[in-house]
């Protein structure tokens, strides 16, 4: 059904983030990375979210594959989910593990940036974390990083709250409202 989902959507024309939040090591994480974004391959999208929990350089194949193929990625960093804070606001350092995340993110962005245009290394942002991106000092606007927000509409996040979680980098925001559609 997902490939086929994936072929209708490739046969109109319109782009697909699949949410597959996949991250692994070594060949585990190649493989995940030709499954998703290999040009020949039936599950291909144009984006996919990944998960940066066992290191960000453990990305690298999905990285790079995404790089060559012209698609993207949307990296984990602050998730709307409660649980999330017990790892993405932990410190080591006095870094942040989301602070980490979004470094990760900008650096490979300013590898390929050009002017105007966003890298092609997104990033999870839950338009319900409040004032998280500001207490724990993290640069949105720097990553030059395309930030999908879900959490808009069932899981209670506004407009007003897009405002407040991303400030500067508001432009850069594609709002999720999945639930909320359902």
């Amino acid at each position: 059904m997902l490939e086929r989902t994936l072929t209708g959507l490739r046969e109109a024309g319109t782009l697909s983030l699949l949410d597959v939040k996949r991250g692994d090591i070594g060949s585990t994480m190649t493989a995940y990375a030709r499954a998703y974004l290999s040009s020949d391959s039936p599950l291909r999208a144009d984006a996919i979210t990944v998960s940066p929990f066992l290191g960000f350089e453990s990305l690298r194949p999905a990285v790079d594959l995404a790089h060559e193929t012209g698609r993207g990625l949307f990296v984990l960093a602050l998730t709307s989910n409660p649980e999330g804070a017990q790892v993405q606001h932990a410190t080591r350092d006095g870094h942040t593990v989301a602070g980490s995340i979004v470094d990760g993110v900008t650096s490979q962005n300013a590898a390929d940036r050009r002017a105007g245009v966003l890298g092609s290394v997104g990033m999870v942002v839950g338009a319900t974390v409040g004032e998280a991106v500001r207490r724990l000092g993290l640069d949105l606007a720097a990553a030059n990083a395309p930030l999908l927000a879900p959490g808009v509409g069932a899981q209670g996040a506004t407009a007003g709250d897009l405002r407040t979680v991303f400030g500067a980098a508001l432009g850069n925001v594609l709002a999720s409202s999945s639930r909320e559609i359902l």
